[in-house]
């Protein structure tokens, strides 16, 4: 993923998925890929790296008006 990238985070609590994120900085080593993560509501970078699996790209959620 690209810095930009709007992104789902998983809850580790919960397993659930989390909206309203960007990818901040992301950190490539030739084993792994981690990732930081902005809260697009007010800009607020975490302070944790997040794995590649704990990410995923944000898609628009359809409803019945859109299909």
């Amino acid at each position: 993923m690209r810095v930009g990238t709007h992104v789902e985070v998983r809850n580790r609590f919960e397993a659930k998925w989390s909206r309203g994120f960007e990818v901040a900085e992301e950190q490539r080593a030739p084993d792994t890929e981690r990732y930081r993560v902005r809260r697009r509501s007010d800009g607020t970078v975490l302070p944790a790296w997040f794995n590649g699996t704990d990410l995923r790209e944000e898609h628009r959620r359809q409803t019945w008006w859109m299909s």
